[in-house]
């Protein structure tokens, strides 16, 4: 006889997704998308349903060989789909819409087929962890070669800087894998450098020659992670045809909203399957204090005592061997309460309990960077300078670079400083305070 479980509001791993209730059946799982209270079977709803059952075959480690029965349920409809359990080649059966009287033959048409070979044990199955197929690696990595998204790409000549940042760290990976041991790059750069073009280029190209690093790129910028998978994903749609949802789950594997890598790691103790992370803005990561106050209220975590970088290093800490993290750091870019900062990330990688190699920039050593701190006294052990971590080259016009500088004088009241910045900038911008 066959055994079932059942799970209410499950969250499908670093997708941001809740699926209503998911039943786990030998090999079979069946999500579930309610609409109480409605008569009809929308087409919007329909592929809601289906992206979950997509997401959990391509993002959820323990459903990649599992057979998933996506299922509409509008609870008040007067029919039901006949219960035809059809699976296309990747063991995703189409889409059934029922009512809730159909719930019993459903189950029971799923109990009648054949035993697999693979049972699904739920505690297996609850405990995966986010692990991306290979097929979805592989669409990634052509998606963002092929791309055209004018937005995001470089080829003027002051891409040369960007090239000796990138080689760097990609030397700091080989070295960290070759001798097993781990390491921080912080990389610092003026206002419209490309920071997070250099963070993305990094992800995508480690995926390329290195899939089994599973670079990521993380930003805590909810509408930046937004603008990028959708700009991919719409240029992939208008040179292929693919649905956008298809698209925008291929972009999801190299480009992350970081609360949600956070969120996978919070009750899990086991190191997460990327080598190699990049933190967008990291100097925008929460202090201690903001981070327990959210966990609190909106986690139901009590007792969370840690920065989010002291967290999401001592996350990437659980590695045995090796890994490597890219902190792209704005000097002065603490917009809001509770954005801890450069000092922050410092202090919790000389808290960590391995000893990890810091390579960072000599513009760190700068106020904006340091919030008025000695550098000196911040490095942890262990620490190496290098000139290639600093993008000096602004994309953008030479003139934006003074006005930033000249902003960040003014805010930190460095008069003298802002005095001299500002008659290089009042025959090209309009400017008031």
């Amino acid at each position: 006889m066959s055994q079932g479980h059942i799970l209410f509001e499950y969250t499908i791993p670093r997708m941001g997704k809740r699926c209503d209730c998911v039943l786990l059946i030998n090999n079979h799982i069946i999500i579930l998308e309610f609409k109480c209270g409605s008569s009809k079977y929308n087409n919007q709803d329909k592929i809601q349903t289906i992206d979950y059952a997509l997401d959990l075959k391509n993002f959820h480690g323990a459903s990649h060989e599992a057979r998933l029965i996506p299922v509409l349920v509008a609870t008040e409809s007067s029919h039901s789909d006949e219960i035809l359990l059809n699976y296309s080649e990747d063991k995703i059966a189409d889409c059934l819409c029922i009512n809730s009287s159909g719930l019993k033959e459903l189950i029971e048409a799923v109990c009648a087929e054949p035993s697999p070979p693979n049972i699904i044990h739920p505690s297996t199955w609850i405990n995966a962890k986010y692990k991306p197929t290979p097929t979805i690696i592989e669409a990634a990595q052509v998606l963002y070669r092929e791309h055209r998204v004018d937005d995001i790409s470089r080829n003027d000549a002051e891409a040369t800087n960007l090239a000796a940042t990138s080689s760097f760290i990609d030397k700091v990976i080989a070295d960290s894998k070759k001798y097993k041991r781990k390491a921080i790059c912080f990389v610092t750069g003026v206002p419209g450098a490309g920071k997070t073009l250099a963070g993305l280029n990094l992800a995508t190209s480690r995926q390329q020659h290195h899939a089994n690093e599973h670079a990521v790129f993380l930003s805590g910028n909810g509408p930046l992670v937004e603008v990028l998978q959708t700009a991919l994903a719409q240029d992939k749609k208008s040179r292929t045809g693919v649905h956008l949802s298809t698209a925008r789950r291929e972009t999801s594997a190299f480009i992350q909203n970081i609360h949600h890598f956070r969120d996978d790691h919070l009750t899990r103790p086991d190191a997460p399957i990327e080598k190699v992370v990049i933190f967008d803005e990291a100097q925008r990561a929460w202090t201690k204090e903001k981070a327990a106050k959210f966990m609190k209220a909106k986690k139901g975590v009590e007792d969370f005592d840690q920065s989010e970088p002291k967290f999401l290093l001592d996350v990437m800490d659980r590695h045995e061997e090796w890994c490597v993290v890219v902190a792209l750091i704005g000097g002065g870019q603490e917009i809001n309460d509770g954005e801890a900062g450069l000092p922050e990330w410092l202090a919790a990688v000389s808290g960590l309990e391995s000893d990890w190699q810091t390579h960072y920039s000599p513009e760190l050593d700068t106020p904006e960077y340091t919030h008025s701190n000695s550098l000196t006294t911040l490095l942890p052990n262990n620490s190496e300078a290098n000139t290639s971590l600093h993008l000096s080259v602004s994309m953008r016009s030479f003139r934006a670079e003074s006005l930033s500088l000249f902003i960040n004088r003014v805010i930190s009241n460095d008069t003298k400083s802002a005095q001299s910045l500002i008659a290089q900038l009042q025959d090209n911008y309009p400017i008031y305070i």
